[in-house]
């Protein structure tokens, strides 16, 4: 029963712990606000403010996973480059081992005077009843946030102690003394190192205990160091698990914190244990303090990180090898490196580059559409992730050409380039905005799956005619615009008007549905955001085409052409709109799948 108690008091001490230093890293950033983040991917420009940075915003959170896997966000998201990351990702490795310090107060003890005034019990206390005040009392949010910092580190406090506490009396344990001579094993002690830190989930958790335990005066350096070259490998678990989902850079940046800590601990095992096998090292059998612990966690990843800086071209180079791009990255990239500055200071050639790159745009954003009308078929978790992952390329394709195009504004140009760059940057926005509504749909897809929601065999139908026409109508757009063909372009607008009309139909015949009770108030809401979506997809269509058809005559007007088109109806027009309203035409639904069956 002893050995339960003792069990169940650690594992609480480590559960207040972590509690207490999750508060207080949560408290430190709200109090920060967005400021650390902004920090983390704007102050980056050398590998030396990397490092500088990366330790100092893991000092204040107390913890190098979490510093880590916001890096890793922010690099999927495309905000940072890998390069920017080794050094912010090495910087966290030397700020984690800052709580191990801290850690050290709580061994503060005094049985009189000014030292029971340092003592933990004290300061806790002092720090805990402040930090409640703040919290309880005081109106303003900031001061709440920084009781929650306190109380934050009074609970660690109190973990810290309960845990040694706790582990205490194992100090007259013979068994446990021959336990830990097992850990002076290199193997054993790395294995169990990397264990407990891949359970916790924190490498700051497991200093922390490996700090109570040498409170026992059972822990010798021969079994701390191997732990703790252990503790670092443990440590890339949750980095590991948050770049699932990730696109292929989100997954370099977490493989670099492992690799890391995986080279530290590969390398120093070489390099000391050598050594000690011809030196023997005196201090091996030295008993470890709380303070010790500290120093050799600290002094262990800053060597580690001394002998990784020379190298962090090599290691951006070894992560793009271990994840490789496959042919469709490659592309995108490809584009990105069409967008050249040099190429600015010869205007023509710019625009010719902004228009290869604006193709394979316009192409990403038709076929995240094609992906979200197969959700609403068949839908899966895998291809709506994957919407939404090419939904943050598309908006990088906005960033980096509506940059580029802002830049050439500033060049000297004649009319007609002036006027090929100022159609860009307007039909830029409406191809974004195709891959917004390509998520759109893919949300009212997921709505429709988690609710088991399914549409009457007559909706169905009318979906499928209408999304006919979407598809048809982002084909036209997207040739017409990588092919600089106005014939294709001429043909958008009669489809446009037909879709208008088509959605505003479907919208009544679904009102006479739901009032006849033939589909529930659910099935009217997730259709009527598809029927928005799908319209706004035509509108933005017809943006692009108007804006060519525009540039193609310096004195032509887009309101004035919508107008005339709309209501002079030239026989060209009516032509294509006839042909458009014979083929998706929702009238009959037998005669429409009798014909399809007759033409295969």
């Amino acid at each position: 029963m002893n050995g339960i108690s003792i069990i169940l008091t650690l594992l609480s001490g480590v559960a207040l712990f972590l509690f207490g230093m999750s508060m207080m890293g949560d408290g430190l950033k709200r109090v920060a606000g967005n400021k650390l983040e902004l920090v983390l991917y704007k102050l980056t420009s050398t590998p030396l403010k990397g490092i500088l940075l990366g330790t100092a915003v893991t000092a204040i959170i107390q913890s190098s996973s979490a510093t880590t896997v916001m890096v890793v966000g922010f690099v999927n998201s495309g905000m940072m480059k890998v390069a920017q990351a080794i050094g912010i990702i090495m910087g966290a490795n030397i700020g984690t081992s800052v709580t191990g310090w801290i850690l050290c107060l709580s061994y503060i003890d005094g049985s009189s005077g000014i030292a029971q005034l340092l003592s933990t019990a004290t300061i806790s206390a002092v720090v805990a009843i402040i930090g409640i005040i703040f919290k309880m009392f005081v109106k303003k949010t900031t001061y709440k946030n920084v009781g929650d910092i306190m109380l934050g580190f009074s609970i660690l406090m109190v973990g810290m102690q309960t845990m040694s506490g706790a582990v205490s009396p194992l100090k007259e344990s013979p068994h446990f003394v021959n336990l830990l001579t097992t850990f002076e094993n290199p193997f054993m002690g790395i294995l169990v190192g990397i264990a407990f830190t891949a359970v916790l989930q924190s490498a700051s958790a497991s200093v922390g205990i490996l700090q109570a335990l040498s409170m026992t005066g059972s822990i010798s350096f021969a079994a701390a160091l191997p732990i703790t070259m252990g503790i670092g490998v443990g440590a890339a678990c949750p980095v590991l698990l948050s770049s699932i989902g990730t696109n292929k850079n989100g997954k370099r940046t977490a493989l670099i914190y492992l690799l890391n800590d995986l080279f530290g601990m590969i390398f120093w095992s070489i390099v000391f244990y050598t050594v000690n096998a011809f030196v023997h090292f005196p201090f091996m059998d030295m008993t470890m303090r709380p303070v010790t612990i500290a120093l050799m966690n600290s002094v262990f990843r800053m060597a580690t990180i001394l002998v990784l800086v020379p190298f962090i071209g090599f290691i951006e180079k070894f992560v793009f090898w271990l994840v490789k791009d496959d042919p469709e990255e490659l592309e995108d990239q490809a584009d990105f490196d069409l967008l050249e500055e040099r190429f600015l200071a010869y205007p023509a050639l710019a625009i010719t580059q902004s228009h290869t790159a604006m193709n394979g745009m316009a192409k990403k954003a038709r076929k995240n559409l094609s992906r979200s009308f197969a959700l609403l078929k068949d839908f899966s978790q895998e291809k709506y992730n994957k919407i939404q992952e090419k939904e943050n390329l598309i908006d990088k394709y906005e960033d980096k050409l509506g940059t580029y195009l802002m830049q050439l504004t500033g060049q000297p140009m004649n009319s007609t380039q002036t006027q090929q760059v100022s159609e860009f940057l307007h039909t830029l926005s409406d191809f974004e905005r195709l891959g917004d509504h390509a998520v759109n749909i893919s949300k009212v897809a997921l709505e429709l799956a988690e609710k088991k929601i399914s549409f009457s065999e007559s909706a169905q139908y009318e979906i499928s005619v209408l999304s006919a026409s979407i598809r048809e109508i982002t084909d036209l757009t997207v040739d017409a615009f990588c092919t600089d063909s106005l014939e294709i372009a001429r043909k958008v607008e009669p489809l446009r008007e037909l879709i208008g009309m088509l959605c505003n139909e479907l919208k009544n015949r679904h009102i006479t549905r739901l009032r006849e009770g033939k589909c529930e108030f659910q099935q009217g809401f997730a259709f009527n955001d598809l029927l928005t979506n799908l319209e706004r997809v035509a509108a933005h269509c017809s943006n692009v085409a108007v804006a060519m058809i525009e540039t193609d005559s310096s004195e032509f007007d887009t309101h004035e052409y919508v107008k005339s088109v709309r209501h002079m109806r030239d026989e060209a027009y009516q032509e294509c709109f006839n042909a458009y309203a014979e083929k998706y035409n929702i009238a009959a639904p037998e005669k429409a799948e009798k014909k399809e069956k007759k033409s295969k």
